[in-house]
Formats: structure tokens, C-alpha cells, sequence
């Protein structure tokens, strides 16, 4: 009996030390979620031992709630990404990355009708049985590792980091018009700001501000520049401002701005960066293999642009990892056609 409580207090202690240790980790996700299924193994166990008939119907609600709210999700994700696809192209530009959600929830929407159609009439048995288990494998695979992925990343964000760094990294993106300063690229700015500020009020140690990111093609300055002088428009002290104008991408803007680190004579592990939410669990790895053992904050990110963001990061991590996933993949083409034969 003392069993069942006791995986609760090791998933969650587990999770308490892993998040401790690195903020940014698959590890998080995945103990989030034992967690999860640890304390709903728990309701149901004690719910089911007791007496009490009010427990037995708290339980009950609370079960047919979590299961109708799923059916939903199931039901309508399709339709849901179709949706957040066509208000994503409405407000954004019509790139590929863009259209993620519309393609994904059009295939979502019609590759039942294709494996009706396409698998069970044209191609011939047992084929057509080997298709659809190596289809339900990798579907279960990808759904998983999707959902530890996005609560990874959720988990990250709640990182709240001692007012006590060097130094404030803040990544660049796009700007407008080559030389102006984007909604979203102000939210990252105005996120360190207030960390600057905050840490000055508590500690009076004032942090430098790497603003980082090179020129465009398209741009007129580098953001790094741009940034910069959004910054001083703000009131900050210009001695606690620096221009990283040279990088072209995130491994390249903590490359970069660990030179400026080491310049200044900085402890290169005593500091933050700032991006946007979505964008803080991919750039915690590039930071270290910089040489910087730091984590970031998020700024945040609309609504409907943030299922776009989260798939495009989880792509860039698969595609990290791909020698990894293509074994995995391989290994269920290897089941599905040994089960079938």
C-alpha cells in the first residue's frame, strides 16, 4: 500500500533535482508526465479503497472530465490546426514555416480517407497490414515525444534566475523595414530590461547587455545595432549596452557574444539569455556548446502563432537528432514487417 504514494514522492523528487540540475531537458517532459499518470494512479487507488462515496463521485467527475476534454482534443485537432493555419497566414508572411499547422491539420484531416482508400483497396495483403502497424508504431512515437517535447519546453519557462548575473545575452531576430525594432523583437528587449532593472533595485550590480545579431540581406543595419539603440531609448546606462552585430544565426550569437564575455573578463556561466518562450529549450544547448552554462528566459509570444512556433522547434530537434529517430524509424519498419509475415 505504501508503494503507490511513494512512485508519486520519487517522480516528483526526480523531477525537482532534474529541473535543479539543467532547466532545459527532455528529462523534465517526460518526469512531468510520470508525475502526472503517478498522481492520477494515486486518486484512482485511494478513490477506489475508500469508503467514502463522495471520493467515489469526485473521482468519477473528475475521470469523465479528463476524458471527454482528450476525445475533444482527439476529434477536433485536425480542424483546430486548420484553423490556427489560416489565422497564421492571415497575420504572417506566406512562408513555408508558416503553413505548418494548415499542412499538418489537412493531412491529419484527410489521411483517414487516404488509408481507407489507398492502403486497404490498392495495395494488396499483407502489405497493406505492415503499412498501417508500422503507421500506428511511428503515430505513438511521434505523438509521445511531441507531448514531452512541448511540456519540456513549458517546464523551462519557469526558470527564475538569482538577480545576481554579469550578463544578459539577448537574441536577435527580423526587423522592420531594415532598420526598426519588431513587435517581437521588442518583447525580447523589454523582457531583459526589466531583469536589468530589477537586479539593480535588489543587488545594485549592474549586468551588461549583449543585444546580438548581424545584417539581413533585406536589412539596412544589423539588429544587434538596432537593438542597442532601442535599449538607450529606454534610459539604460550606454556603459551597460554592447552590439553583437556579426551573427547570422543562434549558434552564432552565443559564439559571438562569448567573445564579448570573455572580453570583458565576465564569469561566462554567471549569466541569462533572453528569448522568446518557445525559443528558450533549443538555445539553452547552443549557449553551452558555446561555453556557457546558462539558462534564458521567455518573453512571450502570441497565441496564435505560438502550436506554429512549437512544431517548427520540435522539427529543428528532430532533425538534431536524426541519426537517432531514423534507427528508431527503422526499427519500427523492422517489427511491422516481422509481425506481419
Amino acid at each position: 500500500m505504501y508503494l503507490i504514494p511513494l512512485t508519486l514522492i520519487i517522480c516528483i523528487g526526480l523531477l525537482c533535482w532534474s529541473f535543479y540540475k539543467k532547466k532545459a531537458t527532455f528529462w523534465n517532459g517526460f518526469l512531468f508526465l510520470m508525475s502526472v499518470f503517478a498522481l492520477a494512479g494515486n486518486v484512482m487507488f485511494f478513490s477506489l479503497i475508500s469508503s467514502s462515496k463522495i471520493l467515489h463521485v469526485i473521482f468519477l467527475v473528475i475521470a469523465l472530465a479528463i476524458m471527454v476534454t482528450l476525445t475533444l482534443i482527439y476529434a477536433l485537432h485536425a480542424v483546430l490546426l486548420i484553423w490556427n493555419g489560416i489565422i497564421v497566414w492571415r497575420r504572417e508572411s506566406h512562408s513555408l514555416a508558416n503553413l505548418l499547422t494548415l499542412i499538418i491539420g489537412v493531412f491529419l484531416l484527410i489521411y483517414p480517407l487516404m488509408s481507407f482508400l489507398f492502403l486497404r483497396k490498392l495495395i494488396p495483403k499483407p502489405y497493406n497490414l505492415m503499412i498501417e502497424h508500422f503507421t500506428e508504431m511511428g503515430s505513438f512515437y511521434m505523438i509521445s515525444i511531441f507531448l514531452i517535447f512541448s511540456l519540456s519546453v513549458w517546464i523551462c519557462n519557469f526558470y527564475r534566475p538569482k538577480p545576481d548575473k554579469a550578463f544578459i545575452i539577448v537574441l536577435g531576430a527580423g526587423l522592420l523595414n531594415g532598420n526598426e525594432v519588431s513587435p517581437l523583437l521588442a518583447s525580447r528587449i523589454d523582457r531583459a530590461i526589466d531583469f536589468y532593472q530589477n537586479q539593480i533595485n535588489v543587488s545594485d550590480k549592474h549586468p551588461l547587455i549583449i543585444c546580438s545579431g548581424g545584417q539581413g540581406g533585406d536589412e539596412k543595419i544589423p539588429e544587434g545595432v538596432a537593438m542597442r539603440d532601442y535599449v538607450l531609448q529606454k534610459g539604460i546606462n550606454p556603459d551597460d549596452v554592447v552590439a553583437e552585430d556579426k551573427s547570422v544565426n543562434t549558434i552564432q550569437n552565443f559564439a559571438f557574444s562569448k567573445k564579448i564575455v570573455d572580453r570583458y573578463k565576465l564569469d561566462p556561466n554567471n549569466g541569462i539569455f533572453v528569448s522568446n518562450n518557445y525559443h528558450i529549450y533549443r538555445a539553452t544547448a547552443y549557449a553551452e556548446n558555446a561555453g556557457m552554462k546558462i539558462s534564458g528566459i521567455g518573453s512571450k509570444t502570441s497565441g496564435f502563432f505560438l502550436p506554429n512556433a512549437i512544431i517548427r522547434e520540435f522539427i529543428a530537434i528532430l532533425m538534431k537528432h536524426k541519426l537517432a529517430n531514423l534507427l528508431i524509424i527503422l526499427l519500427f519498419v523492422v517489427i511491422a514487417v516481422a509481425d506481419k509475415l
